[in-house]
């Protein structure tokens, strides 16, 4: 016999219950990834963590900003920033540039057009899961 958890892990259905998990999100843009084959009802995970999704946020209303005013701006420490802003240079959301000024390191982020597109694309998806949500709730 298998387990509860076994059997969602595997795509196994519980008796009286829907196969569908993302019925109540008719009406959401997929998120496009590409090809057609690709596309998902998903949000974009790299960005709709916490943290990177402030980063990203930031630097949209910005031409850049420099790692310590983002830092202070989210409140977190040297070594989240770093951790998440590799995550997003990886992804290339957004750019890094380091540079010295008086003897000093500084280093500076601005967001990629790719990162522009790719948080476009969340607030998009998370304004048509708020008009479907809103809808709901008004049944």
């Amino acid at each position: 016999m298998v387990s509860p958890p076994a059997a969602r892990k595997s795509g196994a259905t519980t008796p009286g219950r829907s196969v569908s998990h993302t019925a109540h999100l008719k009406g959401v843009p997929a998120a496009r990834s590409g090809t057609p084959k690709e596309e998902a009802q998903a949000l974009d995970s790299l960005i709709h963590h916490r943290l990177r999704l402030g980063i990203v946020s930031a630097l949209a209303g910005a031409e850049s900003m420099s790692f310590n005013d983002i830092k202070a701006l989210l409140n977190i420490t040297d070594g989240n920033l770093s951790v998440h802003a590799r995550k997003l240079e990886d992804a290339r959301y957004i750019e890094c540039r380091k540079f010295f000024a008086d003897r000093r390191p500084h280093t500076e982020y601005r967001l990629a057009t790719a990162g522009r597109k790719a948080l476009q694309r969340y607030l998009n998806h998370m304004e048509a899961l708020i008009q479907v949500t809103r809808h709901t709730l008004e049944r």
